[in-house]
């Protein structure tokens, strides 16, 4: 998600430093950024925050961590985790290639992928967030038999999931090719999610587990 750059967007994260980790301070001791140990879930790509956010106001046992490298757009999420006094939400600046310079083993409870960049190019593959190079990330900071759930309205990259996730052994715990036919009450829609649903895009989903 691109935004226009906001020359003051740093300074700003930096003076919420409760909420938001710039410098990785956190890194290998994310539990100390947390006032309560809680069973801890991460969004890679944020979006615009609706979905942690929501997650978050939802299950107040759980400790939910954002990762997003654009700092225009977590200035957004912030807004959104000081607006509705969320306590059990913490936010990282950081780029997807280093969660586990970030993260220990074992120490993740379940991850979320909603509307990742489809990186439609052949030659761009890698930088998909469900490669083998993203999987084996995951596998190494979730606990045994945790899901990664995965969420797009792109075809190709569902596809392209798909055959990831099955090369790597991974477990298909449930699918759907189009969530919204008979939605859910558990289902929170992102940003994406509800525009592209109003221009007729199906919605998948995938949750899997290692």
């Amino acid at each position: 998600m691109r935004m226009r750059n906001k020359p003051w967007a740093i300074d700003y994260l930096q003076s919420n430093n409760h909420i938001v980790d710039v410098n990785s301070t956190y890194s290998k001791k994310i539990k100390e950024f947390f006032s309560t140990d809680q069973p801890l879930h991460i969004e890679v790509g944020t979006g615009m925050g609706t979905f942690i956010t929501t997650l978050a106001q939802r299950n107040p046992d759980i400790n939910y961590v954002g990762i997003e490298l654009d700092k225009n757009v977590l200035i957004r999420v912030t807004e959104k985790v000081l607006e509705l006094g969320l306590t059990n939400v913490r936010l990282l600046l950081l780029d997807a290639n280093t969660l586990m310079d970030y993260f220990n083993e074992d120490e993740v409870d379940k991850v979320y992928l909603n509307f990742s960049d489809p990186w439609p190019k052949n030659r761009h593959a890698k930088r998909r967030l469900t490669h083998s190079n993203f999987l084996t990330s995951y596998k190494q900071l979730l606990k045994q038999d945790s899901i990664v759930e995965f969420k797009t309205d792109n075809r190709g990259l569902f596809e392209f999931s798909l055959m990831s996730m099955n090369a790597f052994g991974m477990k298909f715990e449930n699918l759907d090719l189009d969530v919204h036919d008979d939605e859910h009450e558990d289902n929170i829609r992102t940003e994406y999610e509800e525009k592209f649903s109003q221009r007729g895009h199906k919605i998948y989903w995938i949750q899997a587990s290692f």
